[in-house]
């Protein structure tokens, strides 16, 4: 029964692309995409600021409109370049054989990581990770960004079925934290061959083939600084739905939270808070406020006259205040409607913050 349960809910490529990987505070792919067919047609293009792991983006793909977004996080723009524009399976099973075999010219490297990496990976593990992470191209070249998004998704969770000894998927742990938490329960990394496990990974998600139309454009950088740009000379194609959840007020910080897998593609050996405030938690209310309002003042000039605006925020008072205003600033002829909804039974989100989840998400749909 559970493997005919798993076959109806992954029984085509979109679904078993959908879910490409692991994010804090991610809409449900069922939300972007009944959201998609209710304001668009096909050919319509779907504009995301805060694109995330693409979930808005690939609905649109998905369902023959266009999708636009723009993601700061390198993580989330590699789930969604990876879900968009998808290498063939052979390329990245060959990728992942390259990565095998030239793992062994990491094995000195390996030595010398901090005592969090022996903790949490075998040794096989650590130096096909150090060539992956000297060696993809994950900016540039189909292939390396679909491997990376794919040894991303398993890099850290569940010790039966990840690459790490046992740690949360969605959040990677801070390093004195996770050794001693290992210690005291007599924890060792996983034995596992890298190759064989992530070709076992690259054959499922595969299985049903891929969406890969290109009909979707992510871009990595922060909004406010890409849509300044943009204004001055926006895409050729207008969109007629703007469809985004931004960050949630001083809930969890991004880069923080996902401080292995920015390891994974180049970044510091430890986690660390960037000095940027749009990499950051947003606790500044003035901050926050001023950054809702750029990005929906410069969005404005993408969108076609009658489009549609669909963005989702949690209903604490600061945020849903700060959103209806940064909205009605925008766009002043538009009419608002909103409609609550408490969150489900548990979400990631939630852990952060217990007023969050009492207060529930709230949509704001203006047209």
């Amino acid at each position: 029964m559970k493997a005919e349960t798993q076959e109806s809910r992954y029984g085509t490529a979109a679904s078993r692309w959908a879910g490409v990987g692991p994010y804090y505070a991610m809409f449900p792919v069922s939300f972007a995409t009944a959201a998609v067919k209710e304001h668009t047609k096909p050919g319509d293009c779907v504009f995301d600021p805060f694109a995330g792991r693409a979930t808005s983006l690939f609905a649109a793909a998905s369902e023959g409109r266009i999708g636009l977004g723009i993601e700061i996080n390198p993580v989330g723009w590699v789930y969604g370049k990876a879900k968009l524009q998808t290498a063939e399976r052979e390329h990245v099973e060959e990728r992942i054989r390259w990565l095998g075999t030239s793992a062994k010219n990491y094995r000195a490297a390996a030595k010398e990581l901090p005592q969090f990496f022996h903790s949490c990976f075998c040794a096989d593990v650590q130096e096909f990770l150090l060539a992956a992470r000297g060696l993809l191209n994950w900016r540039r070249t189909k292939a390396d960004w679909t491997t990376m998004a794919l040894l991303m998704i398993d890099l850290h969770g569940k010790r039966e079925s990840a690459l790490s000894n046992q740690m949360r998927q969605t959040k990677a742990m801070s390093p004195q934290y996770a050794i001693g938490w290992w210690k005291g329960r007599d924890l060792s990394p996983p034995e596992r061959d890298p190759v064989e496990f992530m070709l076992k990974k690259v054959k499922w998600r595969f299985a049903k083939g891929r969406l890969d139309s290109g009909s979707g454009h992510i871009y990595l950088g922060d909004c406010q600084i890409i849509l300044s740009r943009w204004e001055n000379q926006p895409p050729e194609t207008k969109a007629k739905l703007l469809l985004t959840s931004p960050p949630y007020h001083g809930v969890t910080n991004y880069f923080y939270d996902q401080w292995l897998r920015l390891w994974l593609l180049g970044g510091p050996e430890k986690p660390q808070s960037p000095g940027d405030a749009c990499k950051r938690k947003f606790e500044n209310k003035q901050h926050y406020v001023g950054m809702l309002r750029h990005v929906f003042a410069k969005s404005k000039s993408l969108l076609k006259r009658n489009a549609v605006v669909h963005v989702r925020t949690d209903a604490r008072q600061f945020t849903r205040e700060a959103t209806i205003e940064a909205l009605e600033l925008a766009f002043p002829r538009k009419k608002l409607r909103s409609e609550k909804h408490s969150l489900p039974d548990f979400t990631q989100t939630s852990l952060f913050d217990s007023e969050l989840e009492t207060k529930g998400e709230i949509d704001f749909v203006m047209w």
